[in-house]
């Protein structure tokens, strides 16, 4: 029989998609007052890798990730999807077809051993946390890389990304 012992924190990152970059910036704050203060992120990316998010978000869509210097409860996902989910609310706009968000929010965490992120969305993948939410395991840690699964999102793949959390990794 295995002994029952707490899950160790994690380091949290906000994954952030929208095609006016500036927003970035107006999100800041609240995730700031949230979960505290940033201690890496990444510079302002392309994102071109699927068509998936253009009609609602716009064209020539652009990313960006936060990660935060304190950690978090493995176990606070699904709250923190609830409050990332919120705050896309914050940002809708009205349009012709009804409201639209300007900016996509995706929390996870890294781990030593892997980036877990959340989603509302169910698939073979993804584990049920609670309260509508999944978590799926983005990228795993092996050798001294994190190296994709064959689900793993096409820009999570990208060299850039990986040194980018391998280099978050770095400060957990």
């Amino acid at each position: 029989m295995g002994i029952l012992k707490a899950a160790s924190p994690v380091k949290l990152l906000v994954g952030m998609i929208a095609g006016r970059p500036t927003i970035f910036e107006e999100v800041r704050p609240f995730l700031t007052a949230r979960f505290g203060p940033i201690d890496l992120e990444s510079p302002v990316y392309p994102w071109n890798h699927t068509t998936y998010y253009e009609k609602e978000l716009g064209p020539d869509l652009k990313r960006r990730f936060f990660f935060f210097k304190r950690t978090v409860p493995q176990d606070s996902l699904p709250e923190i999807k609830r409050f990332t989910n919120a705050l896309e609310e914050r940002w809708l706009r009205e349009t012709d077809e009804g409201n639209r968000r300007q900016i996509n929010l995706d929390p996870g965490y890294i781990a030593p051993s892997k980036i877990v992120l959340a989603t509302t969305k169910d698939y073979s993948h993804r584990i049920y946390l609670r309260d509508g939410i999944y978590a799926e395991v983005t990228l795993i840690y092996q050798g001294k890389s994190f190296v994709p699964l064959p689900h793993t999102y096409p820009d999570f793949r990208s060299e850039e990304y990986i040194a980018l959390f391998n280099r978050a990794r770095a400060s957990i």
